[in-house]
């Protein structure tokens, strides 16, 4: 059972061919909800379902629809594509080509008139990461000298297929002078000046911001739509909080998965190949494994050491996994802030300071506990646990410090920042502990 709908009545609906009692649930349903119903059913069963569809509904649902899109295009007739293409909108027309193999290309252009044809080519020169790449150019304007009564009757008339109307932007020879949201509009008279009651103060991007830089404006300022300018001011197109909130989601992921020490994919889990998976996961893998040899050669250099006092080996498990979780801590702190806005490089000395004294106060706490546990629980006397205890401190201390300043010298010197994420600071940390393991034993113990 889904949260607005009972999937396994759909189906049987579906399978017993039912079409009109299915028709009447899905002119019901949210697209969304009938995107992933489509998605539950084979190939001929889903095509024969979209049919059933409103053209409005059916572009709607086409958009949300990942993973059979190539396929539907393929079975529905010219006549029937063109209908969904021209109720798509242009955003999502390019979203749509830019993933698609090029005879579907060159038919979903077969299919579009001339002068959606030349905005969706504009649309696609624009780099993958940039702002022109999200917007899209279905947006109300607005003439400054017109009338609150006469810019109603354009947004009437006009406003049906735009992405949105409650927004509206006001422009003079295309030049952006202004903003006035619908709103504004019903609380004036008539007889009003659109230029008398226009927002001038006005957020914009160029088409060449990145995409994530604009995501972050959304949220830093609250925004349902941006408008994106070229370098005359000149207003090209809008991108909606939708098409931010996909890009907040599309970086959130690829952090998570440079955090994890995989290749980033823009494709969903299932649609990505074992073979594709496989050479995602593998680089950073072979890197990790290499650069952990640090740790076994380390060991061999103080392998007379250890044979010499065989309770140091007991407690090298503990202090390396203590070191990478301490260490882990702070680097994912200091990249989701980053992410956020919220620390930039110049911010280092700040962010130390923090981390010093962080690292200073669960060191102490985990040194007691692990001098106690080790006195109590291991039966080893004090000399041992102290140099434990002593390695724990200065093992926190360090790995917190590496962990905070590896991301934002990443980020100074052009890396993203997820790549000094856990995997990779916990393979320094590790090295880093044995040798201050060792360096206290060797003092202490006299070894």
């Amino acid at each position: 059972m889904h949260d607005n709908y009972d999937l396994n009545q759909l189906i049987e609906l579906v399978q017993e061919r039912k079409f009109r009692a299915l028709r009447e649930i899905l002119n019901d349903m949210n697209e969304v909800d009938i995107a992933e119903f489509l998605d539950e059913l084979d190939v001929e069963q889903e095509i024969l379902v979209f049919r059933l569809l409103p053209k409005d509904v059916a572009a709607e649902v086409f958009a949300y629809l990942e993973e059979d899109q190539e396929k539907l295009i393929g079975a529905l007739s010219d006549k029937e594509l063109r209908e969904v293409l021209d109720e798509l909108y242009m955003d999502d027309t390019v979203d749509l080509i830019e993933d698609m193999p090029a005879n579907l290309v060159s038919r979903i252009l077969r299919n579009t008139d001339a002068s959606t044809r030349s905005q969706i080519n504009q649309l696609l020169n624009y780099p993958k990461d940039s702002a022109g790449s999200l917007m899209t150019t279905e947006f109300v304007y607005l003439h400054p000298n017109n009338t609150v009564e006469e810019s109603f009757a354009r947004i009437r008339k006009v406003g049906l297929d735009k992405e949105t109307v409650y927004t509206c932007y006001v422009t003079k020879s295309r030049v952006l002078l202004g903003v006035v949201t619908v709103k504004r509009l019903l609380m004036s008279t008539y007889e009003t000046k659109i230029s008398d009651i226009m927002e001038t103060n006005v957020l914009s991007v160029t088409t060449h911001e990145d995409k994530e830089e604009v995501a972050q404006m959304f949220s830093k300022y609250d925004l349902t739509a941006l408008p994106v300018v070229d370098s005359d001011d000149r207003l090209l197109g809008i991108i909606t909080v939708d098409d931010a909130m996909d890009v907040m989601e599309e970086e959130a992921t690829e952090d998570i998965e440079k955090m994890a020490a995989i290749l980033p994919t823009d494709k969903p889990y299932f649609q990505t190949g074992v073979v594709e998976t496989w050479k995602h996961r593998i680089p950073w893998l072979l890197l990790l494994m290499i650069s952990a040899t640090f740790t076994g050669t380390i060991l061999g250099f103080f392998e007379e050491a250890l044979a010499a006092n065989a309770a140091l080996t007991l407690f090298i498990p503990m202090l390396m996994d203590t070191g990478g979780n301490s260490g882990g801590q702070a680097s994912v702190t200091i990249i989701r802030a980053m992410s956020l806005g919220d620390v930039e490089f110049s911010d280092w000395l700040r962010v130390i300071w923090k981390e010093l004294r962080v690292s200073v106060l669960c060191a102490l706490t985990l040194g007691v506990v692990v001098f106690g546990k080790v006195m109590a629980v291991d039966r080893k006397d004090a000399t041992v646990a102290l140099v434990v205890a002593l390695t724990i401190v200065f093992t926190i201390v360090i790995a917190k410090l590496i962990g905070c300043t590896l991301p934002m010298l990443a980020k100074r010197l052009g890396f993203d920042p997820a790549v000094m994420a856990s995997p990779f600071i916990t393979t320094v940390v590790d090295a880093l502990s044995l040798l201050v393991y060792f360096a206290i034993a060797t003092r202490i113990l006299g070894l």
